[in-house]
């Protein structure tokens, strides 16, 4: 099993920046992909941005430019830097690890809110 904690949310103005951490602890040498998504209210949980553990990396078009993932491996740690952020960008933001066969690792976790709002 893989536990993950994240954090780093907060309220923000529009065009303001925001870093999201998510540590993985327990069975963390099956973890292959470390990723974001996010839910924002009455819409569909979506897939942010990932990055597997030879460093590539995967981002959705509308952050494409804005946000930038990172890794740590040895803190089992993965990061979002969030710039220029937008209203749309209002939502709760869900770590995610998954194994090199894309099989999700562990459960989601209560995810960390981000609101861009003035």
């Amino acid at each position: 099993q893989v536990q993950l904690v994240e954090s780093g949310g907060g309220l923000v103005q529009p065009g303001g920046s925001l870093r999201l951490s998510c540590a993985a602890s327990g069975s963390i040498f099956s973890i292959y992909v470390m990723g974001w998504y996010r839910q924002a209210p009455g819409k569909q949980r979506e897939l942010v941005a990932y990055m597997t553990n030879n460093g590539n990396t995967n981002y959705a078009d509308s952050v494409k430019g804005r946000f930038t993932i990172s890794r740590d491996n040895a803190k089992n740690t993965v990061y979002l830097q969030m710039n220029s952020l937008k209203p749309e960008d209002t939502a709760v933001y869900y770590c995610d690890v998954r194994a090199r066969t894309w099989v999700k690792l562990g459960s989601w976790g209560q995810g960390t809110q981000v609101t861009v709002s003035s």
